[in-house]
């Protein structure tokens, strides 16, 4: 499982260090592609292969399902980390995302995500309230 906030810096070759932590689960290989809110995901690969699995199961004759498939799938670059555990993050994905230099890695349970620091210091200081002043389940059960 994912978990934290992490940040590390792009480099000039459009190559992020992944933490520590998570290099082991992501070396044999993973996937980056588009995110909600203009991050991007990074799944492990046998996890993208049970995603892109479910999401197979959805409706072909839907039209927001072939959207949305269309947008997450065109996006998709798998890679190996290096010996020193980078990625390169292709210049499509870069720029969907805004990444520059400063980045934010957070874990996302079965996943991570990659966000511009400014991007998700904006997104986390929005959220943080209606976060903590949550009066309904949002996980039935949970609390």
């Amino acid at each position: 499982m994912f978990l934290g906030t992490h940040n590390p810096r792009l480099d000039a070759k459009g190559r992020l260090i992944l933490p520590a932590k998570f290099r082991e689960r992501l070396a044999p290989g993973l996937v980056v592609t588009r995110g909600q809110e203009r991050c991007l995901y990074v799944f492990p690969m046998d996890e993208f292969t049970r995603v892109t699995d479910d999401l197979r199961s959805a409706p072909m004759t839907s039209k927001a399902v072939r959207d949305y498939l269309r947008v997450f799938l065109s996006g998709a670059s798998d890679e190996i980390p290096d010996k020193q555990g980078r990625i390169t993050i292709p210049p499509a994905l870069r720029q969907y995302a805004g990444l520059d230099r400063e980045c934010t890695v957070i874990g996302a349970g079965s996943r991570l995500e990659i966000w511009d620091t400014a991007a998700w210091d904006s997104y986390l200081a929005g959220t943080e309230d209606s976060f903590a002043e949550q009066a309904e389940e949002v996980i039935p059960g949970l609390f």
